[in-house]
């Protein structure tokens, strides 16, 4: 059986190491979103990718939420005290990574090509594929101004409420090489319990890939990021009661028309009725460890018709 996933950064990593046990590695490809992005003192950042990279690899600082484990923080230090950027902290293992993606960028290497050749590096066996190789990027309009994603979520805490989100360079992007071909091959596509403004829909942007979902012949199941109608980490509950106008199913629901057959809830979040032409799942979905995180992964397969 084969699996396309569409993912953000941490939640949706700790989704995809429960996917990972349940189907095994192999026949897992990954899509994540790529539209938060940054330069950060000349190095590309890819923050999703690499917070999936990590969890998947057994390399992610656990307790911390983000970034590698036994990280250090001695050229962060440097660049404080020499007055440089450092609102986005960057420890010296992950700058390893960042400067070897920058360095083959630098060099005419496409992102996809890059990220690939890092993931077998850190001994990744599933398919990891950016959304795009194009250049797309996300901004939060809010009372305070326009803002990319970083400035807003990493330097101002994603305090500012936010009245809309738009994804520059979508009208041009293209899918990265694979993606086409991962989402023609899969057998169940899951969409990750990730933010779906800030994580899912950057990638939905990418007009090859919601066409590819628009026309699919197999399941697409989505699993919801809110428990109790709260986030368990991030604005998205925020987000969707400001944006979508609540935070039932329904309304998670509503961030994907035309693109899931089914949705994974908490069982907090049971409605009265389900949303119109959605499948309703109910488990519980918080991820505590990795056994609670294979749970929700067979859920979300069981409810695509799939044996887990």
């Amino acid at each position: 059986m084969n699996v396309a996933v569409l993912s953000g950064g941490v939640g949706g990593a700790r989704f995809l190491r429960g996917v990972l046990g349940v189907v095994g590695p192999g026949n897992v490809s990954i899509i994540g979103n790529v539209a938060d992005d940054i330069e950060v003192l000349g190095l590309r950042v890819s923050p999703d990718l690499d917070s999936i990279l990590y969890t998947l690899t057994g390399l992610a600082d656990e307790e911390r939420g983000w970034g590698r484990a036994g990280e250090t923080w001695q050229a962060l230090a440097t660049v404080t005290q020499l007055g440089g950027e450092s609102w986005f902290q960057l420890g010296d293992r992950d700058i390893g990574l960042h400067l070897v993606r920058t360095e083959l960028l630098r060099r005419g290497v496409p992102l996809s090509e890059a990220t690939e050749q890092i993931a077998h590096a850190l001994g990744l066996e599933a398919q990891l594929l950016p959304a795009t190789d194009d250049p797309l990027r996300t901004f939060v309009e809010t009372p305070e101004g326009t803002f990319p994603f970083q400035t807003w979520f990493v330097a101002r805490r994603h305090r500012d409420p936010v009245d809309a989100v738009h994804y520059a360079g979508s009208p041009d992007a293209t899918p990265a090489p694979g993606v086409p071909e991962a989402l023609a091959a899969a057998d169940v596509i899951l969409i990750a319990p990730s933010n779906p403004y800030v994580s899912i829909a950057p990638i939905l942007a990418v007009a090859g890939i919601r066409s590819a979902l628009e026309g699919r012949t197999v399941p697409c199941v989505a699993v919801s990021p809110l428990i109790g109608g709260r986030a368990v980490k991030g604005p998205a509950d925020r987000m969707l009661l400001r944006l979508a106008g609540g935070t039932s199913p329904a309304h998670v629901a509503s961030c994907y028309p035309g693109v899931i057959d089914a949705l994974v809830i908490d069982e907090a979040d049971t409605p009265a009725e389900a949303p119109p032409g959605v499948r309703l799942v109910v488990t519980r979905t918080l991820m505590s460890d990795a056994a609670a995180a294979r749970r929700l992964a067979a859920a979300a397969l069981e409810a695509a018709g799939a044996p887990a």
